[in-house]
């Protein structure tokens, strides 16, 4: 990235004070990644967690798949997921609350006695997959929030930050053979006026 800038004392401010920023801001969005990088693998192991444990709940329960058969699924529904913010580095993201399910009514004297069971079942299987979809989404968050991040760090150290100290270097070279040059200038003139001084 080409910084623009003109070769004056003002451009030099400018360019030092943009420098200064990038300069102090740099550690503290090399903590942020850090922190979500750490934030994104709790996410990816609790997915990953909750991947077994529905597994193992649905092995769990295959001896019933005769059963399951006979059984209504439509007498559970979710009627809401309830979700609060919670930053993490700076990034929002979804906080699993509550999940709230409807019982249809049904007939415990038609049905069969496992059919509570079966609710509590198909309750339990419906909160864990939806908590593992939920971690999921997180994870994939805070990894879009951890990639811009590392994009900055990578901009600020490889781009901007070396672009503002070499443009800074050519403004003070500028300056410095400007200056030189006025000296010189100064004592040839000064000789000069010596000279015809001297002659008269």
């Amino acid at each position: 990235m080409a910084i623009k800038f003109q070769y004056n004392k003002t451009s030099l401010q400018v360019l030092n004070k943009q420098l200064q920023i990038r300069v102090r801001a740099l550690p503290t969005i090399k903590n942020k990644e850090t922190a979500l990088r750490v934030e994104v693998k709790k996410a990816r192991d609790q997915a990953a967690m909750l991947d077994r444990k529905l597994e193992e709940k649905i092995e769990a329960y295959e001896y019933m798949a005769r059963l399951w058969a006979e059984f209504d699924p439509s007498l559970v529904t979710i009627t809401d997921v309830e979700l609060s913010v919670k930053k993490i580095a700076g990034v929002k993201t979804p906080v699993l609350d509550h999940i709230h399910f409807e019982l249809k009514e049904f007939s415990l004297i038609s049905s069969p006695d496992w059919y509570m069971d079966g609710i509590s079942v198909l309750k339990e299987l419906a909160t864990v997959g939806i908590e593992r979809d939920f971690f999921y989404r997180k994870m994939h968050l805070l990894d879009h929030a951890r990639k811009k991040t590392t994009q900055k760090v990578n901009l600020y150290e490889k781009v901007q930050i070396p672009g503002y100290e070499e443009a800074i270097l050519k403004i003070k070279r500028f300056l410095e053979d400007e200056e030189n040059l006025d000296k010189s200038s100064q004592k040839i003139v000064k000789n000069r006026q010596q000279q015809t001084e001297e002659i008269a």
